[in-house]
């Protein structure tokens, strides 16, 4: 087993990660940016190295950096955690160019895997059926509209080297390939270093899930489980649950598929293989293989008393995990036991579209009790930094029975108490008692679809105050916004009058999308606005013909400054 690991990522995953390694009696060394110095992961390490800057180029994805933080202190591997680095075939080979040790597949798996349409064509050759669509990357918005006149609409457009929702966009209508397409490219190139995208024919109401692997060296994969993951917005997750509620009977049959096609590309250590399936036939097809720990990692555990990060660090060290597929059923060493569902508890307004949060918490209190595991990254007093992505903490909780576990979850929400930056739980409480949670029918269109809406319309009372509210103790009222108001907060928007299109969080604008001299409608696009890891659309909150444009592409904007005035 390895002495001293190098944990190249923040948040709380670097916190996750930490503790097992002192667990196994390894010591850590972890990395920061400028606005990082003071974090949880940082407190939870025995040593750490600063990395200059804030943008994840300059810190947390800048390998030559990471590697010297490793080699400086001594460390013989790195764990790279999720997102970041974690799938880049390119920072393992470095990693092992420079002698240490990559925690995660080797290189040549990672580049099958992340490459999502090697992955499709992988899963094809071993007959397990991927989404219909394109098994090569497309160039232009003709061969999109080409697609689209033989499989129809929504189209999905979605980056070769991508996942967790990054480089994803859908195109409802021919009206809308051109746009989805230009913004799928840009966002695939900044996350992933390639502007690749292929294409999917769109499922309208899908079940999203996945299965856990876990393979000690190439051609031995096991499945250790299916997860439901299909409550999501903007293509990200919101709430995981294992086993699922609904399609049990696919549960063997995908874990069979996601072993053909870990061991196809010589997959080794954790990984997950994505399915979707078609809720009207019960037919499941491929997705991708997300080549490294999964957010949602944890209610596997729960269900199976395992550590599969333990798992991970003894398969990078050369030592077998002693996990059989044998282990994994009623009666072997690693039985499945209860149900176990995890809420990602997000900085983000879920009345103004999980708009991003940012910002200094001051109250933060844990819920406690049986069953309930808490994975956080940050306590009172912490800043959420707009630089990266929104996850505070991650709330699991395991039960006898899956309604258990979904009253005990409900319960841990409302004890969980955050104040000073808005939150996605009373979301997440108005979800889990949605009569489409609790019969386990939702799809990956319940939040987005207007589900939401329809259900908070006759939940959330008025709200009577001119700005958000700061707080979140588990209740709804803490995340609402006057109507009356709009986008409109206090600040600089007040100077410009009630038409000035306003920014509504600290970020960086992608693009300007009108100019001088345009006529507009309420609700036009005036600009993109990309925050904590998320693109958003800032739009015209009135008709009008355009008076000023008061920033350009690449500006940073504050929440409440203006962007642009409508008269």
């Amino acid at each position: 087993m390895f002495h001293r690991v190098l944990i190249a990522n923040r948040g709380e995953i670097a916190v996750r990660v930490a503790r097992t390694c002192h667990d196994l009696g390894i010591e850590v060394v972890a990395v920061y940016s400028d606005v990082d110095e003071g974090s949880r992961h940082v407190a939870a390490a025995d040593r750490s190295v600063h990395l200059p800057g804030t943008l994840p180029a300059e810190t947390y994805l800048n390998v030559p950096a990471i590697l010297d933080a490793a080699t400086s202190t001594g460390a013989e591997a790195i764990h790279p955690g999720y997102g970041f680095l974690s799938e880049r075939a390119d920072a393992a080979e470095a990693t092992l160019a420079t002698g240490l040790v990559w925690i995660g597949p080797p290189p040549s798996a990672s580049a099958a895997a992340g490459d999502k349409v090697r992955a499709r064509r992988l899963a094809d050759e071993v007959g397990v059926a991927p989404v219909p669509g394109t098994l090569e990357p497309v160039t232009g918005a003709d061969e999109v509209l080409l697609f689209a006149e033989r499989h129809g609409y929504p189209v999905a457009i979605k980056a070769a080297g991508g996942g967790g929702g990054r480089g994803l966009r859908v195109a409802a209508s021919a009206e809308d390939v051109a746009g989805a397409l230009e913004s799928a490219i840009r966002e695939a190139t900044e996350y992933f270093g390639s502007g690749e995208v292929y294409l999917e024919r769109y499922l309208p109401r899908p079940k999203h899930v996945e299965v856990q692997v876990l393979s000690p060296a190439a051609g031995r994969a096991v499945w250790l489980g299916v997860r439901d993951c299909s409550l999501q917005r903007r293509h990200q997750k919101l709430v995981e649950e294992t086993p699922p509620p609904r399609f049990a009977h696919l549960v063997p049959s995908m874990g069979a598929a996601a072993v053909a096609v870990a061991n196809a590309c010589g997959y080794v250590n954790a990984g997950t293989v994505e399915f979707l399936v078609d809720t009207e036939d019960s037919t499941f097809y491929f997705l991708e293989i997300n080549a490294r720990l999964q957010v949602e990692h944890t209610i596997t555990e729960e269900v199976l008393g395992l550590d599969l990060v333990a798992a991970q660090l003894r398969v990078a060290a050369g030592e077998d995990p002693g996990i059989a597929q044998g282990d994994v059923r009623p009666g072997g060493r690693l039985e499945p036991r209860g149900h176990a569902i995890e809420c990602r508890i997000n900085a983000e307004n879920p009345a103004r579209g999980f708009l991003p949060s940012p910002g200094r918490i001051v109250t933060y209190r844990e819920p406690g009790g049986p069953g309930v595991r808490v994975d956080s990254g940050f306590g009172a007093g912490d800043t959420i930094p707009p630089a990266y992505d929104s996850l505070i903490a991650k709330l699991i909780v395991l039960g006898a029975t899956r309604e258990e576990a979904r009253r005990r979850m409900l319960r841990a929400l409302a004890e969980f108490d955050i104040e000073g930056v808005r939150t996605t739980i009373p979301a997440h409480r108005v979800l889990l008692e949605d009569p489409a949670f609790v019969d386990g029918s939702y799809t990956t269109r319940t939040v987005e679809g207007g589900a939401l809406d329809s259900i908070m319309s006759g939940t959330v009372p008025a709200a009577s105050d001119t700005a958000p509210r700061a707080a979140t103790r588990g209740g709804i009222t803490a995340w609402l916004w006057n109507p009356a108001v709009g986008r409109r907060g206090a600040g600089p928007a007040d100077a410009v009058g009630s038409r000035a299109v306003i920014a509504p969080m600290h970020g960086t604008l992608l693009e300007v999308l009108v100019k001088p001299g345009d006529v507009v409608e309420a609700g036009d696009p005036v600009a993109v606005l990309e925050a904590m890891k998320m693109e958003t659309r800032v739009t015209a909150t009135a008709a009008g013909t355009v008076k000023e444009v008061n920033t350009k592409p690449g500006s940073v904007v504050e929440a409440g400054e203006p962007i642009a005035v409508v008269e």
